[in-house]
């Protein structure tokens, strides 16, 4: 016999099943619940994942002010960027990041554990934060789901 009795399926665009979930931040640690939300953007949990297709779902978050960062990390933990002018290297402390606005410790948390290239860009489009318990995607009737079912 010299023929397969399987056959390989990869996604496309047009057969990948995307929902809209909506996830609750309250009491998470950052770096654990970073992770769990990148794989739902990522959809590395579905069956037919497929690496260069952008098979995960939307993810709102809500409650983004009640992440927890463990140890000192509140004051340790630096942001770095740069102006592209010479000496233009500014850092901000994850406090002062979070005084300025919590939901931007979760985007660049998640964003970094997403591909670096043009998927990457396109998945993160698929995250919504919100900083309290009302989001604007009530219109897409997301469905809750508790991050401990995952692994």
């Amino acid at each position: 016999m010299n023929t397969l009795s399987y056959k390989t399926v990869s996604a496309n665009k047009n057969t990948v099943n995307k929902e809209w979930l909506v996830v609750d931040a309250d009491g998470q640690t950052l770096g654990r619940f970073a992770s769990k939300v990148a794989m739902l953007v990522r959809g590395k949990y579905k069956t037919n994942f497929t690496p260069h297709v952008d098979c995960g779902d939307n993810v709102v978050v809500i409650n983004a002010e009640k992440i927890i960062l463990t140890g000192k990390k509140w004051t340790d933990k630096s942001y770095i960027r740069h102006t592209g002018y010479p000496g233009g290297q500014r850092s901000l402390t994850a406090t002062e990041m979070f005084e300025k606005d919590p939901t931007r410790l979760i985007e660049k948390a998640v964003k970094g554990m997403l591909p670096k290239n043009k998927l990457g860009a396109a998945l993160f489009r698929n995250l919504y934060v919100y900083a309290g318990t009302e989001h604007q995607q009530t219109a897409q009737e997301p469905k809750a789901f508790n991050l401990n079912d995952l692994r």
